[in-house]
């Protein structure tokens, strides 16, 4: 450190002086390129869903990748403050006067407002889910009447909320699109079908239950569309067992992924 910087820092410091400094110290730190980020007051909040360590889920001596302590968190982006942006804000509003009308209630059917990406996303009451949907198909001002599909999803470690049903919405009127997710835990995978509101559903709703197990009431023929009706377990859950592959020559098999090796 030369004697002038030696000079400024003592300067910075003077007793009586110490709120100066710190305050100093903080716009060098804004100036040096912190000030493209967002204050913490203004970020979304995340879902802290798990953490998972080391890659590949390998421990002990069979990772010699070096990447052996590597943490990551796996988080979902928490609701979002107003103003959403766009025309995000405005659906909201048409959706939550409706609800409000209807006796339901925008906070008993929509438990939070997520835009994440450039992305509107509902997250929706199971119980309420076909009126919401019948709302965003319905109304002159949302008209949100193509119904993309249903597709699952599967947090293991999202106690209460492990199973969710993705919902994509196109209105094919306004030019726009937005997600809605319904949330239901193991224990009780049950969801109203929305094949009243979105007939083309019904077989995206099979395949939801084929491969996850949510079971949607309601829906007019409910059965497996994918794995044989005797098939145990739903493969696409996160803790689905891995199965081996059986070779033709003197009754080899190679092993499921998360037993070769230590990888587990």
């Amino acid at each position: 450190m030369t004697d002038d910087v030696k000079k400024d820092a003592a300067e910075a410091t003077k007793p009586g002086e110490g709120t100066l400094g710190a305050q100093a110290t903080s716009e060098a730190a804004l100036e040096a390129g912190s000030q493209n980020v967002p204050a913490a007051a203004a970020r979304t909040p995340l879902d802290l869903v798990d953490v998972r360590r080391g890659m590949f889920g390998a421990q002990g001596s069979g990772d010699t990748s070096g990447y052996g302590g590597l943490v990551t968190t796996v988080v979902l982006p928490g609701p979002s403050e107003r103003p959403y942006g766009g025309w995000f804000d405005e659906v909201v509003d048409i959706l939550a006067e409706l609800l409000d009308a209807s006796g339901t209630g925008f906070a008993n059917a929509v438990e939070s407002v997520v835009v994440d990406r450039g992305e509107l996303t509902l997250n929706v009451a199971a119980a309420h889910v076909v009126e919401v949907a019948q709302h965003l198909r319905d109304d002159q001002d949302l008209r949100f009447e193509l119904g993309l599909g249903v597709s699952g999803a599967h947090y293991p470690h999202d106690e209460g909320r492990e199973l969710h049903a993705v919902y994509h919405l196109t209105s094919v009127t306004h030019s726009r699109t937005l997600r809605l997710e319904v949330a239901v835990p193991e224990g009780d995978p049950h969801i109203p079908s929305t094949t009243s509101v979105y007939p083309g559903h019904d077989w995206h709703e099979r395949e939801t239950f084929d491969f996850f197990g949510i079971i949607f009431d309601g829906h007019p023929g409910l059965a497996r569309i994918e794995m044989p009706d005797d098939w145990p377990g739903h493969p696409q859950r996160k803790d689905y067992p891995l199965g081996g592959i059986p070779v033709e020559y003197k009754g080899a098999t190679i092993p499921p992924a998360d037993q070769r090796r230590s990888y587990t």
